[in-house]
């Protein structure tokens, strides 16, 4: 059991912005895995020989970044959540990560970074959209 699973089943309140704790750590988990390999990302890009040709998906490597971080923190609060801001934050976490993943695989041939980072971003994108759906 990894600590946002620990952590929400030792809330001690009741409000919860979904009854599928399932589909809300797994998102969780994804939003902040999705932010570190942003991050990692960008910071290797910079570190590149082409880094010129770089610019855009470094940009929208912290754009994700911070949209997923921010994410993983608003989910993460179950106290008074609304679920229309959660679905809005869920929204546009998951616009971030299909146009980060788009431009990382676009250079996902010739990096392996961008590679890991477009996974990540797939994936956080996939459970944003269940969590969405899960809390309906």
């Amino acid at each position: 059991m990894g600590t946002p699973s620990i952590m929400l089943a030792n809330h001690p309140g009741t409000a919860r912005i979904t009854g599928d704790r399932d589909a809300l750590v797994s998102c969780i988990e994804a939003c902040l895995e999705c932010a570190q390999a942003c991050t990692a990302c960008a910071d290797s890009c910079l570190a590149e020989d082409a880094v010129a040709d770089l610019v855009h998906c470094i940009a929208t490597d912290l754009d994700c970044a911070t949209i997923c971080q921010a994410t993983g923190e608003v989910i993460s609060r179950q106290e008074g959540a609304s679920a229309q801001v959660v679905k809005a934050m869920l929204n546009a976490c998951l616009a971030a990560c299909a146009e980060c993943a788009k431009h990382c695989e676009g250079h996902g041939e010739a990096y392996e970074h961008c590679r890991a980072c477009a996974t990540a971003c797939r994936r956080c994108e996939d459970s944003c959209r269940d969590l969405i759906a899960a809390i309906g």
